[in-house]
């Protein structure tokens, strides 16, 4: 049976404090959420920012395993695949939130809508220390609820988390050819974006460039000088980790993932993904629940 889209998870603070942002420790995380949850892989709605203030900390983003340590950031966005390892192997800040929970401004300013940003940053000395400060007053502030009437509390969390992400945002690597603000600026900016909207149903370079406006070669070109692979290897790369998020994280059937990725058959699907990935997409998804439930044990 086909399960469907992926069931997102979806924010939810405790009841008593402001919605749109929740900042605790990752024990604080760990003993509030079942430990099945917090194996298996799950794609929240929403930002996790987190830094380590002792230990390590294991984490997958889109099947890329991060050890995060204290000095480093790691930034889980929307719609990205997490699998958490071990939440009681480090301790430290933990800061959840809606995008929508920032203006617009900041928003933008803060990258918060970029898909192809970086998940770490280790930050210099000085930025460190900034991001440190930032992180504990937003902590002590998120923990003064009833200080200050709602309306100016949530004014308050909104600010600091806004010097939090700008800060945060200018210490990871920028996507490859990004503008200030991510800002399109050329060819390659152009076809990130219309992947990004389109890659469920072209997979064809010549409908990139058709609808850009540019030959071919262009896309080709310029996709190359930034992120380091041609056009067509990037679509299917952007095809590859979809199918990979919907093989982890729902119970649709190959037929299913391969209609939603814009295949023309089940079998079509599964040997462009055996071709690129080296396994099977059942035999993908078998791994990925497996070393969960080795985790568990």
């Amino acid at each position: 049976m086909d399960g469907g889209p992926i069931r997102e998870v979806p924010f939810a603070a405790p009841p008593g404090v402001p919605s749109g942002v929740e900042v605790l420790t990752f024990g604080e995380l760990a003993a509030r959420l079942p430990r099945r949850s917090v194996l298996t892989p799950q794609r929240p709605s929403f930002h996790h920012l987190m830094a380590p203030l002792s230990g390590e900390l294991r984490h997958a983003v889109d099947f890329t395993v991060h050890r995060v340590v204290p000095g480093s950031w790691l930034w889980v966005r929307p719609g990205q695949v997490q699998q958490w390892y071990d939440l009681g192997a480090a301790e430290g800040h933990v800061v959840l939130f809606e995008t929508e929970f920032l203006d617009a401004a900041t928003a933008g300013a803060a990258r918060l809508a970029d898909p192809y940003a970086a998940a770490v940053a280790t930050p210099g000395p000085d930025d460190a220390g900034a991001l440190l400060l930032a992180a504990e007053h937003l902590r002590h502030e998120f923990g003064a609820l009833g200080r200050l009437p709602l309306e100016a509390h949530r004014a308050a969390l909104r600010h600091l988390l806004a010097v939090l992400v700008l800060r945060l945002a200018h210490a990871v690597p920028p996507s490859p050819g990004g503008g200030p603000g991510g800002r399109p600026e050329g060819p390659y900016e152009r076809f990130r974006d219309a992947v990004e909207a389109g890659f469920t149903r072209t997979r064809r370079v010549e409908d990139y460039a058709r609808a850009l406006g540019y030959a071919p070669r262009t896309l080709s070109r310029a996709t190359l000088a930034a992120a380091g692979v041609g056009a067509k290897e990037f679509i299917d790369r952007r095809v590859v980790l979809e199918a990979r998020r919907l093989l982890a994280h729902s119970d649709r059937t190959a037929g299913g993932i391969a209609l939603a990725l814009g295949f023309s058959s089940a079998t079509n699907f599964g040997k462009f993904f055996q071709h690129r990935t080296g396994v099977t997409p059942l035999g993908f998804r078998d791994s990925v629940r497996g070393a969960a439930a080795d985790t568990r044990r």
